[in-house]
């Protein structure tokens, strides 16, 4: 490719899996049109994102079976939640289009999870490990797969040590099983593409891993499934069932194992298995008749499941607490506090809508320096905006009405890349314009409002006109205490802010208000289709 000055160049990195193929490739930043990302929901981590961000293709197509994560970052985001197309679970069995299946819920008595300790989400791998392998456990599973004639099975476990310790009891019962995860080997372990070669041949019944087949498998022949951990993720539980839905020959239906103790959010499943989305007004709803689950599939509950499954609506948290719990997560995944944007994009999407249902005080999105107050410590520079003017303005940018997004480029006008203006004139205003309506759901929203659908033909004057009949007007009319006419310029903030345009806590602020009320614009609009 012929050496371009002044352009960035990309170093394409693309590793296949866990094999270290490493392709390298340069490219300017507009050199591809359209840009097809298979397991979409991966995008979310940086080097995705530094892909994605770097590259300005007219089309860009991700592909999932499993967007909602299990860390909780928000992969429709990325697209701005635009969704071309959706078929769940329920559906892709009513069409056909994957076996039925016969879960089996059990209840495991062998293991108190409220001995576990619990942290941010999650419970401690140590404990959880040591709990999970117990004689008592190991034969309550033995013994319920023996009740099937199962020929290929995939056993899902929490670490390298359970699934060592799961082959180990099924060989020595007579069952020909391998470990596989990643790693220092074990007695029992295989490497992956030995252990599933066996697995398809016949050579192995069952295949314990940890990790290692959430995607990427393609062994329709398997029958049976089982869940030997606590399931916390809809993406972790979806993806491991959809291990054994694959049609094959003669292959009629799939069997689910699933142990359920009293872990937390053990009442997932007839939520996931119903194809609805989990949410926490939904969680009340707490039997399984209550459910309509897919055709020729059969759903089987232990009563005793039934009763934990009430118990744990009966103790669900405080929306107050669920958001805290949340924060801390977050937290505690970033290594920092997190912005609103973060907290927003990580944030479980029960508790999101949950939040949308509570009036303004229980929202930290409504004022988040008075939650982070309220919550974690200010900064020095946080402090002197927190009784201030400055927060003030910010929090005006919060809770501002907002059925469109033209407040948003008049607001980034006065930000102005960090250096804030105190008044903005029509070059502004028509540059940060041209600037936000060439982006993605930006673009998308202009072009189906009739009155702005030939916006790409537009001229200064247009956008200048849109400016200042919408935006300019209802700012200067309801935020008064923040706007001012000037002459000179379209729109100048009031003097009493100038003391903070240089204050680099006000700025970041500024931006990431912005920034959240244009994600939560499109979320809303998405939740609300």
């Amino acid at each position: 490719m012929r050496k371009v000055d002044k352009l960035k160049v990309f170093k394409f990195v693309h590793f296949y899996e866990s094999i270290s193929f490493l392709y390298c490739y340069y490219f300017i930043d507009g050199y591809f049109h359209y840009i097809v990302v298979d397991e979409f929901h991966h995008a979310v981590s940086n080097n995705y994102k530094r892909i994605i961000n770097y590259f300005t293709p007219k089309f860009l197509l991700g592909l999932t079976a499993t967007p909602e994560r299990l860390d909780s970052k928000d992969v429709f985001a990325l697209c701005d939640y635009n969704m071309v197309y959706e078929v769940r679970l329920k559906e892709a069995i009513n069409k056909g289009w994957l076996v039925p299946f016969r879960y089996y819920g059990i209840y495991d008595e062998t293991v108190n999870y409220e001995d576990i300790d619990f942290k941010n989400g999650k419970y401690d791998d140590k404990q959880l490990e040591e709990a999970l392998m117990l004689n008592k456990r190991g034969k309550l599973i033995l013994n319920h797969y023996l009740k099937y004639n199962s020929k290929r099975a995939m056993g899902f476990c929490s670490s390298r040590h359970h699934a060592e310790y799961m082959a180990k009891m099924f060989n020595e019962n007579n069952i020909p099983s391998a470990a596989v995860y990643s790693g220092e080997s074990g007695e029992y372990s295989e490497e992956r593409n030995i252990a599933l070669s066996k697995l398809t041949s016949g050579e192995l019944k069952v295949i314990f891993s940890v990790d290692m087949f959430n995607e990427g498998l393609d062994v329709p022949g398997i029958d049976m499934v089982m869940f030997l951990r606590p399931t916390q993720s809809p993406t972790i539980f979806l993806q491991q069932l959809g291990r054994g839905l694959r049609k094959a020959k003669d292959k009629q239906y799939l069997n689910v194992l699933d142990f359920i103790g009293n872990y937390k959010k053990a009442n997932l499943a007839p939520f996931l298995l119903s194809g609805k989305d989990y949410s926490t007004t939904e969680a009340k709803r707490n039997t399984q008749s209550d459910y309509e689950f897919p055709e020729n599939c059969v759903v089987d509950f232990d009563f005793r499941l039934i009763d934990i499954f009430k118990k744990q609506a009966e103790r669900e948290m405080k929306i107050k607490d669920k958001i805290k719990e949340q924060f801390e997560i977050v937290k505690d995944i970033l290594g920092y506090r997190p912005s609103r944007v973060e907290l927003f994009t990580y944030m479980d999407d029960a508790v999101y809508e949950n939040i949308k249902s509570k009036n303004k005080a229980m929202n930290p999105f409504s004022n988040y320096l008075e939650y982070i107050k309220e919550n974690d410590t200010l900064t020095l520079e946080e402090e002197e905006l927190y009784n201030s003017r400055a927060r003030e303005f910010i929090n005006m940018i919060e809770t501002t009405s907002m059925s469109k997004t033209y407040k948003m480029p008049i607001l980034l006008a006065f930000y102005n890349d960090g250096n804030i203006k105190m008044e903005i004139t029509e070059d502004d205003i028509y540059k940060s314009f041209y600037e936000f309506y060439r982006k993605g759901s930006n673009k998308v929203d202009m072009l189906k409002d009739k009155n702005t659908s030939d916006f790409i033909n537009w001229d200064k004057k247009k956008y200048i006109a849109l400016a200042k009949n919408n935006p300019v007007k209802f700012l200067l009319k309801t935020h008064g205490d923040f706007f001012k006419v000037k002459e000179g310029s379209v729109i100048a903030l009031q003097d009493d802010l100038k003391q903070f345009i240089n204050n680099e806590a006000f700025k970041k602020h500024m931006k990431d208000a912005i920034d959240l009320r244009v994600e939560t614009y499109y979320k809303n609009r998405f939740l609300n289709k």
